[in-house]
C-alpha cells in the first residue's frame, strides 16, 4: 500500500468512526448517512485511491478543476456532486459529469441546467441551497436562497425537464443568528426539509455538515455530510 493510500485509509477510518458514533448517539442507523468526500484542489490520483477504499460519492466546487478530473476518472463507479456556486456559462460542462448539483439558488440556473440536461439526455439531481444568513437581498454570503424562497425554486426544479428535485443543502453560516450555532442551523434545515416533503415527498436528501461539524449535522438528521479536510488533509493554498 502506498504512503498516500495508507494516509487516506487511516483518515477515512477516523471519519467513519466519527459518523458511526454520531449516528449511535442520535439513535440513527449508520446506513442513513452518506459520506461525500470533497476532493476539490486534490488530484485525480487521490480520487482513484478513494474509490479503491470504497468511497462512492465525491464533490467538487470549480468546474475548471472538476471537469478534467471527472474525465480522468470516468471509468470509476462514482457519483459526482457539484457543491460550489455555479455560473450559467459553466452549466453545459457541469452537466456532462455531475450527478447532483447541490447549489441551486436561482431560477436562471434551473433553466440553464434543464436545457443542458435535456440536450445531454441526462437526469441531474438538484438540491436547493438554503442560506440561513440571507439578508434583505434574499441571498446568503456563500450563495443560497432565503428560506422564504425555497418553495418557488423547488417547484421550478420539480417541473423542469431533465432535473430531479432531491432535497436541500446548507452551509453553516458565518454571520447572522445561526453563526456559531451549527446544531441549531442544521435543525432549522431539517424543519425546512419537513415542510418541503409535504409537497415533494421524494425530496428526502438533506446535505449538511463538514469536517468540523459533521456530528451536529448527523444529530440534526442530515442524510449526507460533505467532508474534505478530515479525509484528504489541509488543502494546499491556491496560487
Amino acid at each position: 500500500m502506498t504512503d498516500r493510500k495508507t494516509e487516506l485509509a487511516a483518515n477515512l477510518a477516523r471519519v467513519e468512526e466519527r459518523i458511526a458514533a454520531a449516528c449511535a448517539a442520535a439513535g440513527r442507523d449508520r446506513g442513513e448517512v452518506t459520506l461525500i468526500v470533497v476532493t476539490k484542489t486534490y488530484p485525480a490520483s487521490d480520487v482513484r485511491i478513494l474509490s479503491e477504499l470504497g468511497v462512492s460519492d465525491v464533490a467538487e466546487n470549480r468546474d475548471q478543476d472538476a471537469a478534467p478530473k471527472a474525465a480522468a476518472c470516468a471509468d470509476l463507479s462514482l457519483s459526482w456532486h457539484f457543491v460550489g456556486q455555479l455560473q450559467t456559462n459553466k452549466v453545459r460542462s457541469v452537466v456532462g459529469y455531475t450527478d447532483v448539483v447541490q447549489s441551486i439558488d436561482r431560477a436562471r440556473l434551473v433553466s440553464a441546467l434543464s436545457k443542458e440536461a435535456v440536450r445531454a439526455e441526462r437526469e441531474v439531481g438538484c438540491l436547493v441551497q438554503v442560506a440561513l444568513d440571507a439578508g434583505a437581498s434574499g441571498r446568503g454570503e456563500r450563495g443560497g436562497v432565503a428560506p422564504a424562497g425555497i418553495e418557488e425554486l423547488a417547484d421550478l426544479v420539480a417541473g423542469s425537464p431533465g432535473l430531479r428535485l432531491d432535497g436541500l443543502m446548507t452551509v453553516a453560516p458565518l454571520t447572522g443568528e445561526y453563526a456559531g450555532h451549527e446544531r441549531a442551523a442544521f435543525e432549522r434545515l431539517m424543519d425546512l426539509s419537513t415542510d418541503l416533503r409535504r409537497t415533494h415527498p421524494a425530496a428526502t436528501m438533506v446535505s449538511a455538515g463538514m469536517s468540523a461539524d459533521l456530528e451536529q449535522a448527523v444529530a440534526a438528521g442530515a442524510t449526507h455530510v460533505r467532508v474534505g479536510t478530515a479525509v484528504l488533509g489541509v488543502r494546499p493554498r491556491l496560487g
